[in-house]
Formats: structure tokens, C-alpha cells, sequence
């Protein structure tokens, strides 16, 4: 076998590993999608906006907040600055990301930053961790299912809103946490992981019941940023390196 059939044959495994390990946020991300297309339709858009804000923004959070102040004679700063609110977490998913990308070409990184969920993240950041490279196809394979679904959904939504139950009655919103919460027990040895997760947390309580939503989001990733930076490497037992 020639070099450039291995490295097609790597390529091909690389992508088809990426897409094995979407499914799980697939399925998890599908309830939302379908529910923000029904949301939006009811809010005065048409299905054509619908498909093109989650084709565009491919934002969960920030297209659920941004429905939600559109045509309420809300000035359009505060917005702006809402949906900025719920998306900060992305700056520092960004700067954490930047590293194992760095070596892409810039137009692969645009896309890749494009693509760039917490998830996405979470499983390219774990898979840097163990000492794998982030490569470009691995990672396209793990984020472009989630979006292709996730703007097929959201038009069926759009679509069929007014068939659909409340996903709320059925149970099925408690899938994303879940899932969300298995992708923070993934990081569970690394040092800090304890006293970052509770501060985040506790900050995160305090702002939603003081500030309010969506602001809640930031708050929480900010305070456990400032608590990392602020603690010596090793200051808990919790985690440590042998």
C-alpha cells in the first residue's frame, strides 16, 4: 500500500471515528432543534428564517434568547448584547481550542471555530488531553453531522411545529443536561476539577437567581476561569497527576 492510500485510509477513519462519537449529541441536541423551529414559526418567522438563523448562527442558546426578544420592542443593543452573553463561554472555548488548531490553514480554522460547540470542544479537548492530534477531518467528522442535523431539525420544527407535543410533558429536555454533565465527569482527574466545578456551579445559582438568565451561563464559566487561574496547580488531592 502506497503512502497516499494509508493517509486516505487514516483520513477516511478519522472522519468516520469523528461522526461515531456525534451521535450521542445528535440525539441529545434533536429535541431542541425541532423545538426551536416550532418556537420561531409561533413567534412571527417563517420557516425560511428559521432555517437560515440555525444555518447562520447555529447558536441553541443564543437563537432561543434571540426569538424570544425579537419583536417584543426590545433595543436592539440589548440584543445584542443577550445573545453575546449567552455565547462569551465560546471566547474561551476559542482560546482553548486555538491551541490544537493552530496548525490547520486559516480557512479550515474559520470553519472550525464556525462548528465549535461545548461538546465539540469538550471531545476535541479530551482527545488532545489523552495525546492525540486534533486533526481537521476528525474534527469536521465530529462537528458536521451535529449542524447538519441541527438545521434539518430545526426546519422540520418550523415545518410541523404545531404537531408537535411539549417536549417538556415527554420528558426528553433532560437528555442535553445529561449529556452536558457526562462531558464534565469526563475531565473529573484532571487537577482542579472539583473546586472549578463547584465554584462555576455556585456562581452559576447565584447570578440565575440574581441577575437572571442568560447572563447565569457566563457568570458560571468566568468564576471558574478566575478560580483556576488563581489556585496553584495542584491545590486539591482531587485529580493530581501521579
Amino acid at each position: 500500500m502506497t503512502a497516499e492510500a494509508i493517509s486516505e485510509s487514516r483520513a477516511r477513519s478519522d472522519f468516520w471515528d469523528g461522526v461515531r462519537l456525534s451521535m450521542p449529541v445528535v440525539v441529545a441536541s434533536a429535541p431542541f432543534a425541532i423545538l426551536f423551529g416550532a418556537i420561531a414559526v409561533d413567534n412571527g418567522f417563517s420557516v425560511l428564517e428559521a432555517f437560515l438563523m440555525s444555518a447562520l448562527i447555529f447558536g441553541g442558546a443564543s437563537q432561543m434568547v434571540g426569538i424570544e426578544l425579537f419583536g417584543q420592542h426590545v433595543a436592539p443593543w440589548l440584543v445584542v448584547l443577550s445573545i453575546f452573553a449567552v455565547n462569551f463561554r465560546h471566547v474561551l472555548y476559542s482560546a482553548g481550542i486555538g491551541r490544537r488548531i493552530a496548525h490547520w490553514p486559516v480557512l479550515q480554522q474559520a470553519l472550525g471555530y464556525f462548528i465549535l460547540t461545548d461538546p465539540q470542544y469538550a471531545v476535541a479537548e479530551a482527545r488532545a488531553a489523552s495525546g492525540q492530534s486534533v486533526r481537521f477531518v476528525w474534527y469536521l467528522g465530529l462537528g458536521l453531522p451535529v449542524y447538519v442535523f441541527w438545521v434539518a431539525e430545526s426546519a422540520l420544527g418550523a415545518v410541523f411545529g404545531k404537531m408537535i407535543p411539549n417536549t417538556h410533558a415527554l420528558g426528553i429536555d433532560f437528555l442535553l443536561p445529561i449529556y452536558f454533565l457526562g462531558l464534565v465527569l469526563g475531565f473529573r482527574k484532571r487537577p482542579l476539577w472539583l473546586p472549578v466545578v463547584v465554584a462555576s456551579a455556585f456562581a452559576s445559582i447565584v447570578a440565575y437567581q440574581t441577575v437572571g438568565s442568560p447572563w447565569h451561563v457566563s457568570i458560571g464559566a468566568i468564576a471558574g476561569v478566575l478560580l483556576a487561574v488563581i489556585l496553584p496547580p495542584h491545590h486539591s488531592g482531587v485529580g493530581k497527576r501521579t
